[in-house]
């Protein structure tokens, strides 16, 4: 077990890397959850799942490549570390911009705008079909942050350089299911923190909190970076 954590301690490290810079989708989910939790924390489930996708789908491909350019493997992990470098450098230079504006919400189900503002979701409407449980709420909004999400291609970028890089450590069938592992595990517990302190906070997060989050986030990326870069490539 002991040489398994290595590896999900490096996805949960890049998990967090990549989900807790807060731009568009954390402001739509903070605004979900202010709406109703149960949506919310399926859409959070839903971006969670692209992570863990996009994560998968480089650690399957990533040894791969390692393999086929072994004679050149540190000059590999030097440009995977560069591109990482640069997808930090322009998130912290996005941080001291005003916060990006998310996408207009989706409509209210009719039962919710007849109750007006400032009623409670319980307050007495009769619920629509579907609104029972939740269950087709939650499914839509589950498959339509799984889609929002999805359209990212920085995520992809960055699995991409950093399990290219790592080909060699996550070869293995259990070392790579461990980073996956650690990957949607620390996604998913951002995104449900995010849902915890909508359904609390609503969407009143400072512009100093939401820097501090690009920091932390850009910061785990260029740590990342570093530690895959060296050692660095002989010249001789």
């Amino acid at each position: 077990m002991s040489e398994l954590m290595t590896p999900a301690l490096a996805g949960a490290v890049a998990g967090l890397g990549v989900a807790m810079p807060m731009g568009a989708m954390s402001l739509l989910l903070l605004q979900e959850a202010m709406r109703h939790r149960r949506t919310a924390m399926a859409a959070a489930a839903g971006i969670a799942v692209v992570d863990l996708g996009y994560a998968a789908l480089a650690t399957a491909l990533g040894p791969w490549v390692a393999s086929h350019v072994s004679p050149v493997e540190a000059w590999v992990r030097l440009a995977s570390a560069a591109i990482l470098l640069t997808i930090a450098a322009r998130g912290l230079s996005s941080s001291a911009q005003p916060a990006p504006s998310a996408p207009p919400p989706p409509s209210a189900p009719p039962a919710l705008e007849a109750r007006g503002p400032g009623r409670s979701p319980d307050s007495g409407a009769a619920p629509g079909p579907g609104t029972r449980t939740g269950t087709r709420p939650a499914a839509r909004a589950f498959a339509r942050y799984v889609g929002l999400t999805a359209l990212n291609p920085t995520t992809a970028l960055y699995f991409a350089a950093l399990t290219t890089a790592q080909g060699a450590t996550l070869g293995s069938g259990p070392a790579g299911a461990a980073f996956l592992l650690g990957v949607g595990a620390a996604s998913l517990l951002w995104q449900q923190t995010l849902v915890v302190l909508g359904s609390l906070a609503g969407t009143r997060i400072s512009d100093t909190a939401r820097v501090w989050t690009f920091r932390l986030g850009y910061g785990l990326v260029a740590a990342y970076a570093l530690k895959i870069a060296f050692p660095l490539p002989s010249l001789g």
